[in-house]
């Protein structure tokens, strides 16, 4: 058992832990995650429960989880489709209360766990110099969950 860096979520802060690593032809170490619908639930879960700011990555990842174009969370925030492109690239930072919707709106969506109130969620809307990691406990495929 080991942990895995899991950068085809388009996120580079990713790790899974307790994951069987399995070795291919070439000596290369591989992962089969099975459940990817799950794992991919626990990741933005992980993202809007976290206390501080969302990255670029982020919110890319957590709108394509939801199924929405740039220009329909543009919409739904009532911003240009090119500022959620410019917050997606970094190079603009996101806009708090923004990012807040952002999240209860992924909570709703997604049916995620845990409700926290808006005063809650708009309080971990702060920048932070660098994204922390989303650890997930993959032991069990079964039952995919953030590390504690």
């Amino acid at each position: 058992m080991g942990a895995y860096r899991y950068t085809d979520s388009g996120l580079d802060n990713v790790m899974i832990e307790g994951v069987k690593l399995l070795v291919d032809d070439a000596g290369d170490e591989c992962l089969v995650i099975p459940n990817i619908n799950a794992l991919h639930k626990v990741i933005a879960h992980g993202i809007v429960v976290r206390r501080s700011s969302m990255s670029g990555q982020e919110l890319r990842f957590i709108r394509t989880e939801m199924g929405m174009t740039q220009a329909q969370l543009a919409a739904m925030l009532h911003r240009e489709p090119l500022a959620i492109s410019r917050w997606e690239r970094g190079e603009v930072a996101m806009d708090a209360n923004a990012e807040a919707l952002v999240r209860l709106y992924a909570i709703q969506k997604l049916g995620l766990p845990d409700s926290p109130n808006v005063m809650e969620i708009a309080g971990w809307c702060v920048p932070n110099a660098q994204t922390p990691p989303i650890v997930i406990d993959g032991s069990d495929p079964s039952n995919y969950k953030l590390a504690a």
